[in-house]
């Protein structure tokens, strides 16, 4: 009797994924997560949760001229009652946003 193929799974690269897309955030299937590659400035949306450097470097702007650096594997919590922007400081920079499941 012959076998059944089984697919392999196949990872998905979050970098490759927003580098086809600049300046526009691309949702991953199944959930909260979304990935931008920065390109520019973004004015970021009205949500809570984590914002993460995948790759380069971003700052985040913050009301009253405050502001984190981003690099990779580093996050930080945003809140949507906090307006910010971020900006690349290297090229090739990505972000990946997990917002709060709400």
């Amino acid at each position: 009797m012959p076998r059944e193929k089984v697919a392999v799974p196949q990872a998905l690269h979050l970098t490759r994924l927003a580098q086809g897309s600049p300046g526009q955030w691309v949702g991953l299937p199944g959930g909260e997560l979304r990935v931008l590659n920065l390109n520019g400035k973004l004015t970021g949306d009205a949500v809570t949760g984590w914002l993460i450097c995948l790759s380069g470097e971003a700052v985040v702007d913050l009301p009253q001229n405050n502001f984190v650096r981003l690099r990779p594997g580093e996050g930080y919590r945003v809140t949507a009652g906090e307006a910010w922007t971020a900006f690349d400081t290297k090229e090739g920079s990505v972000l990946l946003m997990s917002a709060d499941a709400g």
